[in-house]
């Protein structure tokens, strides 16, 4: 009998313990499949070999109905036994040659790998090896696997690196969920070779919901847009100029789209919630009610899990580090609406602290859009060109900022928008550079945190003209529909350009008239001045 062919798009690895009250094992691995789980693991750590065997047999027997292969954690006894299509083995089990012996050339196996030593002894072994689970990615709760040093999306690109070209299939594990799939997937990409994951691995994302189908197959649906967009990506042309529409663009084509989301925020007035630092938080609540949005300030963790349905977007600011409980509840039912969220990062590199809890954050939740000034994109990108001094940014600046920006969304499959006297924009494609400013902005606290809000705004705003012009959300690579490299756009664009007409008055002798005057513009701001001021560039 030939070996199988297996699709690791969606890897269920079993857990009888996580299951929600009163849901029963086999009702949810059948509700799994019916959702597109592609391969089964049967993993029993604490039943006894009879038990082990009366499981996964009637695993068998429900994935077969689906034509879905199982695979045993670690006892080849139990694949024997009930005749699976392979086995999963750890570092400290059963040699992989051995195993190969004991079940013979026609059967799976897989090797669980945690760094890039243990991935090039797995190449050694090569012949006998068919796939490697690569993990743990993040914090999770599972016994095999809490406890380990996580990998990040980095540290698993770095494990797909030393495997290209030799032929091993590829999953990841740990902590993996609907929020920070896209991050996996995307950030893992080296940018020395194209080898990507061939899929994921996950345990109580599925197991524990009480809705295992939906789970599963949100889940197939991100994998799936994926390797559609790996696909285009090895014919050479831009994945997102693809999925966006955007070939042929130019700056009059953008500055129409601003002056159309000028034109819906004023009709719809969406409500944005903004988790933000308690420096600006009045001033951003004013800036959001002048261009036409509605502000709500709400951070805890209840309030914004209900308010979550309601909103058009969700701003996400931890200029003072507070309520990160809040946070995680914030934006993790963004990504579960559809909601755009928008990550300001702010002095991320300036301490350890600041960079652990971006880091938590990003593990619980995907941004639509992270925008910085230079200091914070530069420790998101971990480049040294730029060092940060608390909130703001030392050293000469980046040498080609579209290039970090560029890099930086394809990394993070987010848009990224670096401020500063110029800004820069990308959508991992398209570099947008905006060169409109005045020099006030530097002399008042707390501008780029408003520039978040605006782009919030805009956000909202293009999700809603998305949904006005169709009866429903296309398949995608990213959880939010909507042209988010235009919001981000139109939130810089007139925030800046607002900025210079303030300057420009008579009754402006200072940082603390343009404060109040940058209000005031903001509000009278009509898209014809947008038009005549505005001063974009496609790189």
């Amino acid at each position: 009998m030939p070996k199988i062919d297996i699709d690791y798009s969606v890897y269920l690895v079993t857990g009888r313990e996580f299951l929600p009250a009163g849901k029963d094992y086999y009702e949810s691995l059948e509700e799994s499949l019916q959702g597109g789980v592609t391969v089964v693991q049967v993993r029993e750590k604490n039943a006894d070999t009879g038990e082990f065997i009366q499981v996964a047999r009637r695993t068998k027997e429900i994935c077969d109905q689906y034509n879905v292969p199982v695979l045993i954690n670690d006892r080849i006894d139990v694949h024997l036994a009930v005749g699976t299509a392979g086995i999963h083995i750890g570092q400290t089990d059963c040699p992989i040659s051995l195993a190969r012996t004991l079940i013979g050339e026609d059967a799976i196996i897989g090797l669980s790998v945690r760094n890039t030593d243990e991935a090039n002894r797995a190449i050694e072994s090569k012949e006998s090896l068919d796939y490697i689970g690569i993990g743990a990615v993040w914090e999770t709760g599972s016994k095999d696997i809490k406890g380990r040093k996580t990998l990040g999306p980095d540290g698993v690109g770095e494990i797909l690196d030393v495997i290209q070209g030799h032929g091993i299939k590829s999953v990841a594990i740990g902590g993996i969920h609907l929020p920070n799939l896209p991050q996996l997937l995307h950030g893992s990409v080296s940018p020395l070779n194209s080898n990507t994951l061939d899929g994921v691995a996950v345990i109580s994302d599925i197991v524990a919901s009480l809705h295992p189908r939906e789970a599963a197959t949100d889940l197939r649906e991100i994998v799936d847009s994926f390797k559609r967009a790996k696909r285009v990506l090895k014919g050479q042309q831009s994945v997102f100029s693809i999925l966006q529409g955007r070939d042929g663009l130019n700056e009059d084509q953008l500055i129409k789209g601003v002056e159309g989301l000028m034109e819906v925020l004023q009709q719809e007035t969406p409500l944005v919630n903004q988790l933000t630092n308690k420096v600006v938080m009045n001033d951003s609540a004013n800036v959001t009610l002048a261009v036409g949005a509605s502000p709500i300030m709400s951070t805890h963790p209840r309030d914004v899990h209900d308010l979550s349905p309601a909103i058009g977007a969700c701003l996400i600011n931890f200029g003072t580090v507070d309520d990160k409980e809040g946070m995680k509840v914030a934006g993790r039912q963004a990504n579960v609406n559809r909601k755009p969220l928008v990550f300001d990062p702010v002095a991320v590199g300036a301490t350890s602290y600041r960079r652990e809890t971006a880091a938590e954050l990003l593990a619980h939740w995907q941004p639509t859009i992270i925008k910085g000034n230079a200091a914070e994109i530069g420790a998101m990108a971990e480049s040294t060109e730029v060092m940060s001094r608390g909130v703001d940014a030392a050293g000469s600046g980046f040498k080609d900022p579209g290039s970090v920006v560029k890099a930086l969304a394809r990394k993070r499959a987010a848009i990224i928008v670096l401020t500063g006297p110029t800004d820069y924009i990308s959508d991992g494609s398209l570099v947008i550079k905006v060169s409109n400013g005045s020099h006030y902005l530097e002399k008042i606290t707390g501008s780029g945190c408003q520039a978040g809000s605006l782009i919030a705004c805009y956000a909202a705003a293009s999700r809603i003209k998305y949904l006005n012009e169709n009866d429903s959300f296309e398949d995608d690579s990213q959880l939010v529909q909507g042209d988010m490299l235009l919001a981000s756009l139109a939130g810089i664009l007139i925030y800046t350009v607002a900025s210079e007409v303030a300057a420009e008055r008579q009754d402006v002798k200072g940082p603390g008239t343009f404060r109040s005057a940058l209000i005031d513009e903001l509000y009278n701001l009509t898209p014809e001045v947008v038009r005549k001021r505005a001063k974009v560039e496609i790189l």
